[in-house]
């Protein structure tokens, strides 16, 4: 048996592989619910179904997607130029902390422009943050994927540092979290009675803007050029290390937001974990919506119904929270065998 490449690639399947390995994962699932001792429909449909069957439960899934959208959008400027940025979730932390800082900075300021300002200085701390694996990369042609991924590391350690040093709240009790934020730093609730916050519209004005940008400008054109013929690229005179910091500026910049939306939104304070992996889950995320802003933001919500459903089985089924991890990398898996069986085909000599 050897795989060899075909000579034509179906469209179509491109973007249909994604629902293939949806219901491939879902198949899969049957059968790992089945090994865990667990009615397989019935635990499919608590995973899946039973989350967002009230308004509260699709408000929730508004909130776990906004961080995942976001990001997603981020990263989907790099992977498109074949940048490997894998440390979002460091530059989402180093967001949330720096727009933390500045509201508890200003905690007894009661500012409209409180928030806004949040926002912006958390953009330039998650871009600060991805400033130094572009930095390497441009300058050193370091590996950005190993030292992304470390700073990643070494920003929640900065994080443990903080909250259990200047940013714990003296009246806390001694426990390792930041005093609420006052009301004019929380982000403000756009469906009553639910937890749905304004973060929301402004990840679905994200996905319209990167839209036109990745497809319809001149630096969306810069971008795909460079991912699909490097050389080409260089010919036509495009600038590959300016677009590597753009990369990294753009990933920065909306994990940064996404961390600001997290503390300013459903947590209210900085506490010591401020994501459940979202920054990597983020990358799934990308894949999964093929690069494409519409495509992530369906995908962002797929992947926040994993959490949900995650939580829910753990409550209704007595399950794992290991769970929720399995079905995004069985999703993943899935997703990158039907991309190889798009592009390849299988001899039997």
């Amino acid at each position: 048996m050897r795989i060899e490449a075909r000579t034509e690639i179906s469209k179509p399947m491109i973007y249909a592989a994604p629902v293939l390995a949806v219901a491939l994962t879902m198949l899969a699932g049957l059968g790992l619910f089945q090994i865990m001792g667990h009615n397989p429909f019935d635990a499919l449909h608590t995973f899946f179904v039973a989350p967002i069957m009230s308004l509260d439960g699709l408000a929730e899934l508004g909130v776990k997607g906004t961080p995942l959208i976001l990001i997603g959008i981020g990263l989907s400027f790099g992977f498109r130029a074949n940048v490997w940025n894998i440390g979002a979730e460091g530059q989402l932390t180093i967001g949330a902390l720096a727009g933390g800082a500045l509201a508890l900075a200003y905690f007894e300021v009661d500012s409209p422009l409180l928030l806004p300002a949040m926002v912006i200085v958390s953009a330039f701390g998650g871009m600060a943050w991805a400033a130094i694996p572009a930095f390497l990369k441009t300058r050193f042609n370091a590996n950005e994927i190993l030292t992304s991924l470390m700073l990643t590391y070494i920003a929640l350690l900065v994080l443990s540092m903080l909250i259990h040093g200047v940013m714990k709240d003296p009246d806390g009790m001694n426990f390792p979290e930041s005093r609420q934020f006052h009301d004019a730093a929380l982000l403000p609730v756009i469906l009553e009675d639910t937890r749905l916050h304004a973060g929301f519209l402004i990840a679905i004005a994200v996905v319209a803007t990167a839209w036109v940008i990745l497809g319809r400008h001149i630096i969306g054109f810069q971008i795909r050029v460079i991912g699909m013929a490097p050389r080409a690229a260089s010919f036509a005179g495009f600038d590959q290390k300016k677009l590597v910091w753009l990369s990294f500026m753009v990933a920065g910049a909306a994990s940064g937001i996404a961390g600001i939306f997290e503390v300013a939104g459903p947590l209210g304070q900085v506490v010591p974990v401020i994501s459940p992996g979202y920054g990597f889950t983020a990358i799934i995320v990308a894949f999964v919506g093929r690069l494409h802003p519409v495509g992530i933001f369906f995908a962002g919500l797929l992947m926040a119904l994993s959490y949900l459903g995650g939580e829910n089985a753990q409550i209704e089924m007595n399950m794992p929270n290991a769970v929720t991890g399995v079905f995004q990398g069985m999703l993943l898996f899935f997703l990158l065998g039907c991309d190889v069986l798009i592009k390849y085909r299988l001899r039997f000599t």
